[in-house]
């Protein structure tokens, strides 16, 4: 315990020193949250700063091997981290498919040569990473896709199109499935691979969504080379990888919702707007909405800790992952419409100060993207009530 405690105390004192105070505060829009990258435009020189002094000691990815830049930590320590770092408010100095996704995946079944080549660069945030798995026609039937892949001995030639690359007009790199076999069953013939998106051949274009932004884009590939060195895994044996890419990206998709909500709460923006009377929300019918959220919210924290806690003691993720997602996406959504509920017409307006710069409407717009990416919420249903609850199951 005494080790515990002494861990506690230094991480605690070293996070008041170097957490800019400007690194505390809630986050309002894209650019608060540090994708790194080399396009990556740093808002300020606290953002840099907190990425900078995260990464030497490795905490951005706190529980990696140090070997590669990770921070090394036990799941006990990475836990207290976590625990200091919601403390203080501070935010995440990088938000990364690299961390959350592809990293994972190299450290579990990439080559040494691949750990050694990306790893360090995913903790220092150099690399912005973008995802290639949809395809147009193959959304949820993943295992459909057709970007064909084709072995040239020294290296990969892949042609193909993939569609809602979440910033591929920003990112450096892709990780992407790609049918090496297509004369097996679906599931079958599929690997994944890795590249340089300024590689001849692949070009993007943005998506416009609703909420009148474009974090998507449609990407076609035209005889982009590939080396062989950058296949992760084995050869035709990528739907493996595939899933469990999946569980992480359902996971930090469900996840999305909570750091702005530990910002700045629910309660506490209802009291500006409709105030207080003897100590409780002059407004019964929201209150209940607030603390029915919380509830929720709080139940679905804790359900995230245990499961990570689970996950690091080796008991893996799996089913539980579309549980996440799908929750998740389902408290963020409540949460801006509560929001929207709260400022009333100031939050219907799209443009101009009073409005603030339509950034309520456009965020609760987002939202409902959150029910199709990363696995339909009916996707994630039958995910839940076939491999979780056991429904539909004979014998």
């Amino acid at each position: 315990m005494a080790n515990v405690n002494t861990f506690r105390e230094s991480t605690r004192a070293w996070l008041e020193a170097n957490c800019p105070p400007s690194m505390r505060q809630p986050i309002v829009d894209f650019e608060d949250r540090c994708w790194g990258g080399a396009k990556w435009k740093f808002v300020s020189e606290d953002q840099r700063r907190w990425l900078d002094v995260m990464a030497e000691r490795g905490w951005t990815a706190p529980d990696w091997p140090s070997e590669y830049g990770g921070g090394g930590l036990s799941k006990e320590e990475s836990k207290i981290l976590r625990e200091e770092l919601y403390r203080i408010d501070a935010r995440t100095p990088l938000f990364s498919m690299g961390l959350f996704m592809i990293g994972p995946a190299i450290l579990k079944y990439g080559s040494e040569a691949l750990k050694r080549q990306h790893i360090p660069d995913i903790v220092k945030g150099k690399i912005w990473w973008c995802q290639g798995y949809s395809e147009p026609n193959f959304g949820s039937d993943l295992a459909g896709l057709q970007a064909r892949c084709e072995d040239k001995d020294d290296h990969y030639i892949i042609n193909g199109q993939k569609v809602w690359t979440s910033y591929a007009d920003r990112a450096d790199w892709m990780f992407c499935l790609v049918r090496t076999d297509p004369d097996v069953v679906k599931h079958a013939g599929i690997s994944l691979v890795l590249f340089d998106m300024n590689t001849p051949g692949v070009s993007t274009k943005p998506i416009k969504l609703i909420s009148g932004k474009s974090p998507f884009c449609e990407t076609f590939l035209d005889d982009v080379r590939v080396e062989k060195n950058q296949l992760v895994g084995e050869l035709n044996k990528g739907w493996k990888l595939a899933s469990y890419l999946l569980t992480h990206e359902r996971e930090m998709i469900g996840n999305m919702g909570q750091a702005a909500a530990s910002a700045k709460t629910l309660h506490q923006h209802a009291t500006d707007v409709v105030g207080l009377e003897n100590g409780v929300l002059n407004d019964s019918a929201l209150r209940t909405d607030i603390a029915r959220w919380e509830i929720d919210s709080k139940a679905y924290e804790l359900t995230a800790e245990r499961i990570r806690d689970e996950t690091q003691a080796g008991q893996g993720t799996g089913a539980t992952s579309s549980m996440l997602k799908y929750t998740g996406t389902e408290i963020n959504k409540r949460r801006h419409e509560l929001m929207l509920g709260i400022y009333g017409q100031q939050a219907l307006g799209w443009e101009g100060d009073m409005f603030a710069g339509g950034t309520m409407a456009s965020q609760w717009l987002r939202t409902k993207g959150n029910s199709i990416e990363g696995g339909t919420s009916e996707i994630q249903l039958n995910i839940i009530s076939k491999r979780i609850l056991g429904l539909g199951a004979t014998g």
